[in-house]
């Protein structure tokens, strides 16, 4: 198949929906098939073992919908096997010579770290032909998550750095049980919305186009995907001489993963930003879950848009314009044993010692390139 249209309005939209184990992803994944507007969809299930068991489940409402594999995670063991059935779906899974589908959504194991499964979207310069990332679904199980979110850091991880967070087994327990997580999971991550699912079921629309590209505006919309305002409460709203920060913080939970959102009001040098990303990423990587931001660089006069996932950057992404009046840069951060003091102190001393040289005017090749 040829003359595949490229562009942010004709890449493939692919969701990753994760959980712990015993959340109700096959469940809810169940019910999404069921729905019309699910009906150009590819679904990707991963198992453990050599025995396929969701594939047995899922009702499928297309044929050739549901591509299952099994005998490992896609996180560690068949990461390639993902890598070449997301190259060859477009082609593999032709009718009448062109793509079907337009959406995907790959289910992972209850045990998956997502970060991998991102890592491979973000990097692969194949892929980038053909999908985008629109965001990651999260399934915390009402009744038991609390307990596993005491019990399990992979759980932790996996709602941190969620786009959206799905609730189930709601009725299985009381309203003080269900606030209380629904607290400690705003805490965790606050600028991913929570929503319920009943029996499995819920609205598709509300789980998906989380991502940066709005397709009903053909444009970014940074504030959606970025959600910085859930991160500002007047109790943390406070200034230096410099620069303006809002954060929110968990430890009263004893959670190790942290989710803090950095605003400075001064525009960045982008030689000290770039340096500080390379910093953090090379000797904190595997502690920084994830990024997402709008910058203002020093000496750009449009915005630039970053995503991370750990030391994974995706290409900047320069927009046409400020998508407000709001000029400040607002960076989200999801991390494990880093806080607000860690990320700002590293940048302040960046940014000291490239003036110290008389660096800090310089410009940064990474953030100058791309993304136009």
């Amino acid at each position: 198949m040829t003359g595949l249209v490229t562009g942010p309005g004709a890449l493939i939209p692919v969701s990753v929906l994760t959980g712990f184990l015993g959340s109700g992803k096959t469940t809810v994944l169940n019910r999404l098939v069921r729905d019309p507007r699910m009906a150009r969809s590819l679904v990707i299930i991963n198992e453990f073992g050599s025995i396929g068991l969701d594939h047995d489940l899922i009702v499928r409402s297309q044929d050739d919908m549901v591509v299952e594999m099994m005998g490992g995670c896609l996180c560690c063991t068949i990461r390639g096997d993902l890598l070449r059935t997301l190259r060859e779906a477009p082609w593999r899974f032709a009718r009448d010579g062109k793509c079907w589908f337009d959406r995907v959504v790959i289910e992972t194991t209850g045990l998956a770290d997502p970060a991998p499964i991102l890592h491979t979207l973000m990097t692969d310069e194949r892929l980038q032909t053909l999908y985008r990332l629109d965001g990651v679904i999260t399934t915390v199980d009402a009744a038991t998550g609390m307990a596993t979110l005491d019990a399990q850091e992979e759980s932790i991880k996996q709602a941190a750095v969620a786009d959206r967070l799905l609730l189930t087994k709601t009725d299985l327990v009381g309203a003080d049980a269900r606030a209380a997580l629904e607290a400690r999971l705003h805490a965790l991550n606050p600028a991913a919305p929570i929503t319920v699912a009943v029996d499995g079921a819920v609205d598709p629309d509300l789980l998906f186009e989380a991502g940066l590209y709005d397709p009903t505006t053909k444009s970014h919309d940074v504030r959606r995907w970025l959600n910085a305002e859930a991160y500002t409460s007047p109790v943390h709203d406070h200034h230096d001489h410099h620069h303006g920060h809002h954060h929110h913080d968990v430890d009263r939970h004893g959670d190790r993963i942290r989710s803090v959102c950095l605003t400075f009001d001064d525009p960045i040098p982008a030689l000290a930003f770039e340096r500080w990303l390379g910093i953090l990423t090379m000797f904190k990587g595997a502690d920084i879950l994830r990024v997402k931001g709008i910058v203002n660089v020093e000496g750009v006069d449009r915005p630039m848009v970053i995503h991370g996932v750990q030391h994974i950057f995706h290409p900047p992404v320069r927009l046409d314009a400020w998508p407000s009046e709001d000029r400040r840069s607002r960076i989200v951060f999801i991390t494990r044993d880093l806080d607000e003091a860690d990320l700002r102190g590293t940048l302040t001393l960046m940014t000291l010692g490239l003036e110290h040289f008389g660096l800090v005017g310089e410009d940064a090749m990474t953030l100058g390139a791309g993304g136009d």
